[in-house]
């Protein structure tokens, strides 16, 4: 096992009826301001509830909507404007993975003096910490499993055609809500991707090379078997609770930090997924659907060893050579996705040749030629990846 520092102050209630905990979990008297998407926490009342939990104090409330999935940096930037002018002093973030995000930047923005006028600076220190000295404080309440955003400190704005990430440990939220039953009312894609995007973080922190480190990859091993086993059947039956609450708690624990402390994770998929998105306007999650049968295919033999290990903790593929197991693996992961009504190939989002030498360029512009756990995914090796996934 490698060293590891490991580090998560979020405070997290789970279950039926925690939204009844908001008004004990926000000062009483802070200055409020709720940031939410497009509008679908209006139509199905969690907006409403939130309101009337936090009117219980004598705090000021504010709201900011309309930030988008894959939140864009001028939007999030008329939300700092709001938030300097009132002089907020709270975040609470209502809704999926893009307004957790959005919000983290609105936090370090809204107080980040050296940045003034330059606030496009923040999303240019890649995975490493943005240099501030505070953030205001962040709340969830969470009603979209997928990116893990709300027990963790990292976001990704989009600035032009680029997605960049914005990482500060100010920003892991003080608390957050996570009632499944707010989920219910997802459209069946939207629950879809938030299964695959679990499903693909657990991968990128376990699908590398051994290093010895038993709990972690047992505890991966667990979220991937559980995301297979309740995967289609939460898409298919949206009010079923048991399965959308482990669907929640999967995607919340793949991406907190617990199973990538200690491990070599790789992450290339989602860098070169990112251009897909920026690009081609394809939703994350489909991305990475896309390119994890391919990447693996193309790096059978750096990954073989978990590869196997895969194929028989999680699969139960004993059975035939290594190759015909890595195989057999790979099958039964493209078959789970489409189960979910996830396509798998470049070509089923219109994209060709010409597409692909046009992510090969995204990944050169940002400085990503030397990906994976070995830093060893060149842009050829890029390429290669994205013409097996035409």
């Amino acid at each position: 096992m490698l060293n590891f520092n490991f580090y998560n102050p979020t405070n997290i209630l789970f279950g039926k009826g925690q939204m009844s905990e908001l008004d004990n979990l926000v000062p009483k008297d802070a200055k409020v301001l709720i940031t939410y998407g497009g509008g679908s926490v209006i139509k199905n009342g969690v907006l409403a509830n939130v309101k009337t939990e936090l009117a219980k104090s004598s705090r000021e409330v504010f709201e900011f909507g309309g930030i988008e999935p894959n939140p864009k940096f001028p939007t999030l930037m008329k939300a700092v404007e709001v938030a300097r002018a009132e002089k907020v002093d709270f975040l609470l973030a209502v809704g999926g993975g893009s307004v957790m995000d959005g919000t983290k930047f609105i936090a370090i923005a809204t107080v980040a003096d050296d940045f003034v006028g330059r606030e496009e600076k923040l999303m240019t220190y890649g995975f490493a910490p943005v240099p501030v000295s505070s953030a205001i404080p962040i709340g969830t309440v969470v009603t979209l499993p997928a990116t893990g955003s709300e027990m963790n400190c990292g976001g990704v704005v989009t600035y032009g055609e680029d997605k960049l990430p914005v990482f500060s440990p100010y920003t892991y939220p003080k608390f957050s809500i996570l009632d499944p039953e707010l989920t219910y009312t997802l459209p069946a894609i939207q629950v879809a991707n938030g299964v695959v995007d679990s499903f693909v973080h657990t991968v990128e922190q376990y699908i590398t090379y051994p290093v010895k480190a038993g709990f972690q990859d047992r505890t991966s091993e667990g979220i991937l078997q559980t995301l297979v086993e309740v995967g289609k059947q939460t898409v298919d039956d949206p009010t079923d609770y048991d399965a959308r609450a482990n669907l929640v708690w999967c995607s919340t624990m793949a991406l907190n930090g617990l199973i990538g402390a200690g491990v070599p994770q790789d992450w290339s998929i989602h860098m070169i997924g990112h251009e897909m998105t920026a690009l081609f306007g394809v939703d994350h999650a489909q991305t990475l659907a896309v390119l994890t049968p391919a990447m693996w295919r193309i790096r059978r033999k750096q990954k073989k060893e978990k590869l196997l290990q895969y194929a028989e903790r999680v699969w139960n593929i004993n059975a035939g050579s290594e190759d015909e197991r890595i195989d057999a693996a790979i099958h039964k992961t493209e078959e789970f996705f489409h189960s979910l009504g996830i396509k798998t190939r470049l070509s089923d989002h219109a994209i060709d040749a010409t597409g692909i030498e046009r992510i090969i360029r995204g990944l050169e512009k940002h400085g990503m030629v030397a990906l994976s756990e070995r830093g060893d995914i060149t842009l050829d090796v890029s390429r290669k990846v994205l013409q097996e996934a035409l």
